[in-house]
């Protein structure tokens, strides 16, 4: 604490906001005090002077006195585990009761005064001491209620597993390998200008017989059908929803009986606009999302009117199973679609009419009564996405891949969508996420994301973190989290402030891994934690001891001096990949594209691009040398195919126990997907793969890079 603010201090302290952090070049960066003041508002703690800081520490501190029981506890399964009782000093015996998730109970008592003390306080005028209750050993794991007499007070208790899902091949030592891919850049004869379900069971389809295990796919979330322009799957409206443009519209069993469809399909107008939106290029959202939108409201007026009775039950026992959130999410589709068509300045809900901003307010529900069909059409988009989702999941598991999908966690949802309107409590308005300064981006990056709310998050005893990883955990096998270190803290900015301005917000990582670690296993899915830029000391140990695989990217595992690491140096929890959607291809990283691409953009200056240029030719020879150290190449400059081949042999050969290729670098693409720090300049997530779904398997690129990788690690060939 500093000697001018030691009440601020204490309280920015108190409400998770760390006082500094060490940035890229190993500088202590103290968190300024009006950053914590501008913080602490966004949590709902105003602070003017030392004097406002001082009581609100103390009421803070007097709340946690007022509590019997904290809201919520996770445990663990195979550890001893003790809860903090707060009681009345005067208080003898006491009964404490588990309700087990499954129905049973278990029951105990003890003598207060015997238990360990672990401090005590006079509130207002009662004596009061929080003692510590061990609780029973084998408690399974899952989702229970503690109660506790005298007092009536109830908590929340997560029994956790520890440790995430891994495959039985890891058990077994083997190592597997799989594919990923941008699921909307995928094209084919009969797709509607994106790439969608249909689309992903074919690719399933073809790797499988290849050998692959896995998968991989960007952010399936749903985006802003209103703003289809706005494309990035890393800025959704709703994590806990599907992007409905990956629906394989012709799949759809309403399609056949629907005649209104078919008429429309058959006109020459819709036929013309379906055509051109095949052809383009680029992807052209707009005319995408007008395309499906158009036949899948008809195709829903047709399930209304005609469904079999079998189907209306699947789709009503949906809806019920993905409770309340989902309705919710559902609910705000409808709201923005209904304000947007009037004015798209309404798109952002919180330029709604007053009564609209909150979603228990009369006008909302009466919204939902009069506006019931487009609500349902919004959840039926749902449910017919996730049966899709999960037929391609069912053709994984078919193929014998012993993971299947992998699905993308973003870090966070758009300020403007459904999960800041649905919850607004969990959620801290007025700061985005982003990252302090590194050495390709040295003003630092504001990802215009709003984080959770750590308090809120611990007081609704994690449901919106626990909706989340389960939404995301459907009908896959692994899940990647985006920026995993927001488990630990994450880097928040205040809303108009630049990211030098911002600072870390801790949150309670132990109990969020004990989460990830239950519904891993319940969900047999893995965890992947995207685990780059500002690592902390220790992180990748403690994600290690609970199983959730690092994410090592090839060009990033190199000594200080830019010596490329061997493959059997990468931790066996791993997965390994040459790049991702924020990095340049193969093609590109080895010719350039990325650097000129910075320059045109004027992300880089000269200086900074002849330094980049430099740094990326130490890189290439550094990257040769590893090569043929390996024995993966010869003393001959390769050329793109032979490059290919020996850097998926190097990826083969990891030890890690995931080697996962880009499809963009199997298929040669030149230009990556995503220029970081680029909105409109660049077409991002818009450039669609040069070979369409149909010619993959016969592409010598992708075969080549298969059969290495096959050969290295394992598969069948089918």
């Amino acid at each position: 604490m500093t000697p001018e603010t030691p009440a601020l201090d204490a309280l920015a302290l108190r409400m998770g906001i760390e006082p500094d952090y060490v940035d890229v070049r190993g500088e202590l960066i103290r968190a300024s005090s009006e950053t914590k003041r501008l913080l602490l508002a966004a949590m709902g703690v105003t602070v003017t002077d030392e004097a406002t800081a001082a009581a609100a520490l103390a009421e803070i501190e007097l709340a946690a006195w007022r509590e019997m029981l904290p809201p919520v506890m996770v445990v663990r399964a195979d550890a001893p585990a003790r809860i903090a009782l707060r009681l009345p000093a005067t208080t003898r015996g006491i009964v404490w009761r588990i309700a087990l998730e499954e129905g049973t109970e278990r029951r105990g008592e003890a003598d207060f005064p015997t238990l360990e003390l672990q401090d005590g306080a006079t509130i207002e005028g009662e004596r009061c001491e929080r003692r510590l209750l061990s609780l029973p050993a084998g408690l399974p794991p899952g989702y229970h209620r503690l109660s506790l007499e005298p007092g009536g007070a109830s908590m929340a208790l997560i029994v956790s597993p520890g440790r995430c899902w891994l495959p039985e091949a890891a058990a077994r030592g083997d190592k597997l390998w799989g594919i990923a891919v941008q699921l909307y850049l995928l094209r084919s004869a009969r797709d509607w200008g994106i790439g969608d379900f249909g689309d992903l069971q074919r690719l399933v389809e073809i790797a499988g017989a290849e050998g692959a295990a896995v998968i991989g796919l960007n952010p399936l979330h749903a985006l802003f059908p209103d703003n289809p322009e706005a494309a990035s799957p890393y800025s959704p409206a709703s994590r806990l929803l599907l992007n409905v443009l990956n629906i394989d519209v012709g799949a759809l069993p309403e399609l056949p009986g629907c005649t209104e469809a078919q008429s429309l399909l058959a006109s020459e107008d819709f036929r013309r606009r379906l055509e051109a939106a095949r052809a383009a290029r680029l992807m052209d959202y707009s005319a995408v999302t007008a395309l499906k939108l158009q036949v899948l409201r008809l195709l829903f007026d047709h399930f209304q009117r005609a469904a079999e009775p079998a189907r209306r039950t699947a789709f009503a026992a949906f809806r019920q199973a993905r409770g309340e959130s989902f309705a919710r999410s559902c609910l705000f589709l409808a709201l923005r679609s209904h304000f947007a068509a009037r004015d798209p300045e309404l798109s952002w809900w919180r330029r709604w009419p007053e009564g609209f901003r909150d979603p228990a307010s009369a006008e909302v529900r009466a919204f939902a009564r009069d506006h019931a069909a487009e609500v349902d059409f919004q959840a039926w988009l749902q449910w017919v996405a996730d049966e899709q989702l999960g037929a391609a999941a069912a053709a994984a598991k078919a193929r014998g891949m012993a993971i299947g999908l992998y699905r993308d966690l973003a870090v966070g949802a758009d300020s403007a969508g459904a999960e800041t309107w649905t919850n607004q409590a969990a959620v801290l308005s007025g700061v985005q996420v982003g990252a302090p300064r590194d050495i390709f981006n040295p003003a630092g990056q504001d990802w215009g994301l709003p984080p959770f709310h750590p308090r809120a998050l611990r007081a609704e005893a994690y449901r919106s973190f626990i909706e989340l990883v389960r939404a995301n955990m459907r009908h896959a096998g692994g899940l990647r989290i985006d920026h995993v270190m927001g488990l630990l803290h994450l880097f928040c900015i205040p809303a108009g402030r630049k990211p030098a301005e911002g600072a870390y917000i801790a949150y309670p990582i132990e109990d969020l891994i004990g989460i990830l670690a239950l519904e891993s296993q319940r969900n047999r899915c893995l965890v992947v934690g995207e685990d780059l830029g500002t690592v902390p000391d220790g992180f990748r140990e403690r994600m290690a001891a609970a199983n959730i695989l690092s994410y090592r990217i090839l060009s990033f595992e190199q000594d200080e001096d830019g010596t490329f690491l061997p493959p059997q140096s990468y931790p066996r929890l791993a997965l390994a990949v040459l790049g991702s959607h924020d990095l340049p291809t193969l093609r590109g990283w080895w010719e350039g594209h990325d650097i000129v691409l910075k320059r045109r953009y004027d992300l880089l200056t000269d200086a900074e691009t002849e330094w980049q240029q430099e740094l990326r030719a130490r890189d290439k020879a550094s990257l040769l040398t590893a090569l043929r150290k390996a024995g993966l190449l010869d003393a001959a400059e390769p050329d793109i195919p032979a490059l290919s081949r020996a850097l998926h042999g190097f990826l083969g050969r990891s030890s890690a126990l995931l080697a996962v290729a880009n499809l963009d670098d199997m298929l040669d693409e030149p230009e990556q997907v995503n220029v970081p720090s680029t909105d409109r300049e660049h077409p991002n997530w818009r450039r669609k793969l040069a070979v369409p779904v149909e010619e993959i398997a016969r592409h010598p690129g992708f075969r080549e890079a298969a059969a290495v990788l096959r050969t290295s690690r394992g598969g069948a060939h089918g």
